[in-house]
């Protein structure tokens, strides 16, 4: 069964969210692959995780790489598991994959202010769950915290 994780980004955006959640996967010697709904927000995502800290970056390529199936974390728009993930992040309202079992954990980011946003997760949640999957909600608190609520 996979454990489907719900983080509703209230506090902070993607950019500063996304980068924590990879390089923890990394500690745990977990190979992950992020799908994106856009080719500007891959790009973006792509350019961000070279740059993001002065003290580190996060190895990764897209699925567009020819050294893809090597790479720790894969950015990619598609359904896809082009470097053998165990951990699937899905951002900007990407949806669920249809081998969803095939992952020990998948982790669904949504911006909070998004009505549209809001309303996908919902439905993700229902859809997960009916598909009996474990599921999980976390929010961020006043300090950017994440608290686990359901």
């Amino acid at each position: 069964m996979t454990e489907i994780l719900f983080y509703h980004m209230q506090r902070q955006p993607l950019e500063s969210v996304l980068p924590s959640l990879l390089e923890k996967s990394l500690e745990r010697q977990w190979r992950v692959t992020v799908q994106a709904t856009s080719e500007e927000r891959l790009q973006a995502l792509d350019d961000h995780l070279w740059t993001f800290s002065d003290e580190s970056f996060l190895p990764h390529g897209t699925d567009r790489d020819p050294d893809a199936g090597t790479q720790p974390v894969v950015l990619t728009l598609r359904d896809a598991n082009p470097n053998a993930a165990t951990i699937r992040f899905l951002v900007d309202g990407a949806p669920l994959p249809e081998d969803a079992g095939s992952y020990a954990r998948i982790c669904v980011l949504f911006d909070g202010g998004d009505q549209d946003a809001l309303l996908f997760a919902r439905e993700q949640w229902r859809a997960a769950k009916e598909a009996g999957h474990s599921v999980a909600y976390w929010q961020q608190d006043e300090s950017g915290r994440w608290q686990k609520k359901a």
